[in-house]
């Protein structure tokens, strides 16, 4: 199954961290990375007194469940350092699962599609590079992406 991931970071070197964090996913058995969007640096968001944010989004395939994948990235942000002192706070790394093809949950373990994807500049113009026709492995966000566009704050930054 494919997947759509979230990474984030704005503590330290962050282009770094997130090189990291891709990095990491492929060690992972059962997971390959197949694209990854351009590093884009973005004002926070929700908790606004805290220095931008490096975001980008990758697109996987992996051979593990939803769930598993998951805790993989889970797995990640705590190998990295994340510690979660408050919502929306400065963090090291944070791995998202965002989309994944022909799966929807809505469980106290698990939340696929990622419910503020249409909310969030930093999701949606990194994923515009990936799925042009905001059409992401079966869901649309053409609508949410056109609803932002014009005032956006992200900044492309690097290829990663």
């Amino acid at each position: 199954m494919k997947a759509v991931i979230g990474i984030g970071t704005n503590i330290g070197n962050r282009a770094e961290n997130i090189r990291t964090a891709v990095e990491a996913l492929r060690l992972i058995p059962g997971i390959q990375v197949l694209r990854c969007a351009s590093i884009y640096e973005t004002d926070p968001w929700g908790y606004t007194e805290q220095q931008s944010f490096y975001n980008t989004v990758i697109e996987v395939e992996s051979e593990k469940s939803p769930e598993m994948l998951l805790g993989a990235c889970l797995g990640i942000e705590a190998g990295m350092g994340r510690v979660r002192e408050f919502k929306n706070g400065p963090r090291v790394i944070d791995l998202d699962l965002l989309v994944v093809e022909s799966y929807e949950s809505n469980t106290p373990h698990i939340i696929v599609p990622h419910p503020l994807i249409g909310e969030r500049d930093f999701v949606l113009v990194p994923m515009k590079e990936l799925y042009s026709d905001m059409n992401v492995l079966g869901f649309s966000y053409t609508k949410q992406y056109e609803n932002i566009a014009e005032k956006t704050s992200a900044k492309k930054v690097e290829k990663i």
